[in-house]
């Protein structure tokens, strides 16, 4: 089997983006010199949607081009690490941070000597910390750029910042499952508050220990280990806990679990590790504390979790659910959400509404401060029904709704159609004589093959005027014609070619077809009335129920 893992034997690679470093230019700029340049380099790896080039290709094109810059130490340290570790950069990243704060025997085998003479280089001229910092922001937005979910994106770091709000500098703040560092360390003050996390990846851990201690902060305690198997913090109560857990993971331990405390809103199943992750942070919350959670969309209304979200909204625990704009996650351009819950200090402390937010329609990078349009404050009574839908954007929605005129406009086109409906029924009188089928007809079959008839979708159509086309259609749905296109199991299917109809002059076709349309515009307008009828019924009753309508006094 082939080695995946080994590095190309070429020099360092780069992406479109570190290119648009290089050249001082943006990303869009890069993207255009690929396509008007015929010469520009070809990928040298990478995939379609995030090719690598050639270090030293682009470096001579854009010299050739003088379009180039000279590159910098810090350029030149990035290409060196990922020509070493390719997509462990984190690997990369967790050496690099070991050199800062460690002594000449803890250099790693894997860092390569020029990558060494870089740092050092490097930090003649600045401080560890800020070297560092750079560093996990390329990895960051290297990361992005690929699609990964590997760590959280900068647009949901921001949204928690936003919506977490002022916190103070004593408070304890917790991330269960904290990867790099990238929520538990810019979320709140810089300086003050107890940060402790823990991440189940080594290395992960070992960047945001290390991103820490580089930038001076003492009060920072990462632990290794997976949260949910093996919990580093059991006694541990946090003011604010934030955690972007883990998408779509079956395995979180369930069966292991089962009886676990945590779970005081209810088992997980497997399909539902989001919401172990939530009680989990919950389950870590002091009380008046508050949790800050990233969830994907669907947790809101997955079947499975109802029984755990009624239960969170039942005893006022939950507090805002905000929906975040397309493309705030790195890995996909889905809307994710952020659920905000709150421990409550005493019975009588708990929530009785929840606040839902709908930022779908705002861009990514626009402002995270709602309009009065895109909030509710939805009572809990009207969350607890039998799917408990958490999605915002159902409840702004109907918050918004003008029910009485809405339902006015309803009324009005009821009663129109109504009227109308009445004058379409023809005025019909007793028949004379046997049905008409029982007297002379013809075939449509022999209609077609003498051109007088095409076979339409769905039914069959005259394209004489000899021949009336509601006649036509309106005997081919007769009773009899019924029966010879029901099949023997019941279905019904119009089959023009084996149906019959009366053979009747011009004049007498037109008749009896305008009988036959006025009937088909009745059934249409029929439905149309029934359709209203139940929609009226429904705003009704939905809004005498929440106060947006009441009788007529």
């Amino acid at each position: 089997m082939a080695d995946h893992s080994a590095q190309p034997v070429g020099g360092p690679l780069v992406t479109g983006s570190e290119i648009a470093r290089l050249a001082g230019v943006t990303r869009a700029a890069v993207s255009n010199w690929r396509r008007r340049y015929e010469d520009f380099p070809a990928p040298a790896g990478g995939g379609v949607s995030s090719p690598l080039f050639d270090l030293a290709e682009v470096q001579a094109w854009l010299d050739k081009q003088r379009k180039g810059q000279g590159v910098s130490d810090e350029v030149q340290l990035w290409q060196s690490l990922r020509a070493a570790y390719g997509d462990d950069m984190i690997g990369g990243l967790a050496d690099v941070a070991r050199l800062l704060v460690g002594s000449e025997g803890e250099i790693s085998e894997a860092l390569p000597k020029d990558a060494v003479e870089l740092v050092r280089t490097l930090c003649d001229d600045g401080s560890p910390g800020d070297l560092v910092n750079a560093l996990t922001d390329r990895f960051t937005d290297s990361v992005r750029r690929a699609g990964s979910d590997q760590v959280t994106s900068p647009r949901i770091v921001q949204a928690v910042r936003h919506f977490a709000g002022e916190v103070p500098a004593d408070a304890t703040l917790f991330d269960p499952a904290c990867g790099i560092g990238t929520l538990l360390l810019t979320v709140g003050p810089e300086h003050g508050p107890m940060r402790c996390g823990q991440e189940a990846d080594a290395r992960s851990a070992r960047v945001a220990q290390l991103r820490a201690d580089l930038t001076g902060r003492a009060d920072v305690d990462i632990a290794t280990g997976d949260s949910l198997r093996d919990d580093h913090w059991p006694d541990l109560r946090a003011d604010l806990v934030v955690c972007d857990p883990p998408v779509g993971a079956t395995d979180w331990g369930r069966e292991d679990l089962l009886l676990d405390p945590r779970w005081e809103l209810g088992t997980p199943s497997r399909a539902e590790g989001e919401l172990a992750w939530l009680q989990h942070a919950y389950a870590h919350t002091a009380p008046g504390g508050r949790v800050l959670m990233v969830m994907p969309a669907s947790v809101a209304y997955r079947k499975a979790g109802r029984r755990i979200r009624a239960e969170l909204v039942r005893r006022g625990i939950l507090t805002d659910i905000v929906a975040l704009p397309p493309g705030s996650a790195a890995s996909h351009a889905l809307p994710v959400h952020l659920w905000r819950l709150r421990r409550p200090q005493s019975p009588d402390d708990a929530v009785a509404k929840v606040r839902m937010v709908d930022l779908t329609a705002n861009d990514p990078d626009g402002p995270l401060e709602p309009g009065p349009e895109q909030t509710a404050d939805v009572p809990l009574i009207e969350l607890l029904d039998d799917a408990v839908d958490l999605t915002p954007g159902r409840h702004v929605e109907e918050s918004h709704r003008d029910y009485a005129t809405e339902y006015q406009a309803l009324r009005q086109e009821l009663a129109e159609q109504v009227r109308l409906l009445a004058d379409l029924l023809p005025t019909l009188m007793a028949g004379v004589g046997p049905s008409a089928l029982e007297g002379p007809s013809v075939s449509v079959a022999d209609l077609a093959r003498a051109g007088l008839v095409e076979y339409g979708d769905p039914e069959p159509v005259s394209v004489s005027d000899q021949l009336d086309t509601d006649y036509l259609q309106g005997f081919l749905r007769s009773a009899a014609n019924t029966r010879r296109s029901t099949s023997a199991s019941g279905t019904y299917r119009l089959d023009g070619k084996g149906a019959r109809i009366p053979q009747m002059d011009i004049a007498e076709q037109r008749r009896y077809g305008a009988a036959f349309r006025a009937l088909q515009e009745f059934e249409e307008r029929a439905r149309r009335v029934a359709e209203l009828s139940k929609q009226a019924a429904a705003l009704a009753r939905d809004g005498l129920g929440n106060g947006a309508l009441s009788p007529e006094e």
